[in-house]
């Protein structure tokens, strides 16, 4: 610690689980190091956060900031998980709600850092104003932050990528090989990101200013894996990168909570063979239509591989039941929480389909199993390129029009990664880089040398040694 002194960070995620709970194990980390820290959400996702260990309790303070109410959302909603993926803009609006309060405790705690993701674009002036040093924290990997762009394109638009087809190459900023770009049809949802919503700015803005008003950017990506990414952030951006490492979860962090839900999905796991079952896990955001559900229900039972199916909303289940003998013998669905990590670990497991966001990948790949990727929202896409490009995984097919796919390139894909010879080098090649990615000592340097550079950077707006 900088001279022994203990620093105040503040912390302020977006209202995702998937943005939270990294927060929150960074958080833990700090404290760890003797800092203190406030964690800044809603009351409601706060009280839904996991519970702290003894040794951090004491250190880290949950700040609760209401959020502002509107029309379009559901009064109980606070978080993406509480929504609909067309509400989203009707919640960032309401998140831009919380700036008064949150600016009235920045000014009454006057913490050393704040901590912010990508939404606020409106907090970086609010706390350079009150002489506190500001970082970015992008949750996902350096290279869906590459993809975006230079500053002033993601601030003021440009003229270079306003069509689908237009993201659907690297772009002519990125100058080695790679195969990162979005499929057609994935590419509606990053040309909206480019366009005013009901929030009244574009994401690309929000990111954009949100990176500006930074004195660093802390990314979860390290050197041992694509590290071409962090050099060109960090040339686009012109700030220090700093990366966290790729901070794998123990199955004990998150996966305590419930043992009620585990002991009967152990109990069928246990009668399987060893590396036989394939995980299936979409997330909680992904909500497939009825077509979409039913080819990949039919895929799962032509494949012959036994599977754990985590469909996390019931009601989508309604169709699935319909398809006569659909988990005789083969394979088991679980509607609603699971814990994923246990199951990932388990001896039994081989193999994981999953919709590549970034933390599943890791939690996939660190316990060695090839990915089968079926990417839908935002960055899944990009990170499928990688799976794929780095031969630890593959992709379903799909139709590059309207992303479509069917039965038979669910099942053919599922045994080529899973049964058939040509499946070998991914297995192999999964198992290497879990190596990797559950290396606890390498990614603990990471969050170590990150700490240090928030215990010593000097503030280029306050003048304070932090």
């Amino acid at each position: 610690m900088s001279e022994g002194r203990s620093l105040h960070i503040a912390m302020f995620p977006w209202l995702a689980f998937g943005h939270m709970i990294p927060y929150l194990e960074f958080s833990k980390s700090i404290a760890k190091k003797g800092h203190r820290i406030s964690f800044i959400s809603t009351p409601k996702n706060i009280d839904r956060l996991p519970e702290l260990s003894p040794d951090v309790a004491s250190s880290i303070t949950f700040v609760k900031i209401r959020l502002p109410k509107i029309s379009q959302l559901e009064a109980s909603a606070e978080a993406t998980s509480d929504i609909k993926n067309e509400d989203m803009s009707h919640l960032k609006r309401a998140y831009d709600g919380m700036e008064s309060e949150l600016t009235r405790f920045l000014e009454g705690s006057s913490p050393d850092w704040i901590i912010y993701d990508f939404a606020p674009h409106w907090l970086p002036p609010v706390a350079a104003r009150l002489g506190i040093s500001r970082a970015f924290f992008l949750i996902i990997n350096a290279w869906f932050l590459a993809y975006l762009g230079p500053l002033d394109t993601l601030i003021n638009g440009s003229d270079y990528r306003t069509r689908k087809e237009d993201f659907t190459d690297p772009p002519y900023w990125v100058k080695f090989e790679t195969k990162v770009a979005y499929r057609l049809f994935e590419a509606e949802w990053i040309v909206g990101a480019a366009q005013d919503n009901a929030s009244g700015v574009t994401d690309f803005y929000r990111t954009g200013k949100s990176i500006l008003g930074s004195e660093a950017i802390l990314i979860r990506h390290c050197h041992e894996f694509e590290p071409d990414w962090l050099k060109l952030v960090e040339d686009l951006y012109q700030r220090p990168v700093v990366p966290l490492g790729l901070m794998p979860p123990s199955v004990g962090d998150m996966d305590s909570s419930d043992e009620s839900a585990w002991s009967p999905v152990k109990s069928w796991l246990d009668g399987q063979s060893r590396r036989s079952v394939l995980y299936v896990a979409l997330g909680s955001e992904v909500v497939l239509t009825q077509s979409q559900l039913i080819e990949l229900a039919l895929g799962l039972k032509l494949s012959g591989v036994p599977f754990f199916w985590a469909l996390r909303k019931p009601s989508d289940f309604s169709t699935v039941n319909l398809l006569d003998g659909f988990e005789e013998h083969q394979g088991l669905v679980w509607n609603g929480w699971v814990p994923q990590l246990k199951i990932l670990s388990h001896d039994s497991v081989g193999g994981f389909l999953t919709h590549c966001g970034w933390s599943s990948i890791l939690e996939g790949l660190m316990h060695g199993h090839p990915l089968i990727a079926l990417p839908f929202l935002v960055d899944q896409g990009l990170n499928s390129r990688v799976v794929a490009q780095n031969l630890v995984g593959a992709e379903i097919p799909r139709n590059e029009l309207d992303g479509s796919y069917t039965r038979d390139s669910v099942a053919n894909t599922i045994r080529s990664v899973m049964v058939d010879n040509e499946g070998n080098m991914l297995r192999d090649n999964a198992r290497k880089l879990g190596v990797i990615i559950r290396d606890k000592d390498l990614h603990s340097v990471y969050v170590d040398k990150s700490i240090e550079f928030l215990e010593n950077h000097r503030s280029s707006s306050s003048g304070r040694t932090q």
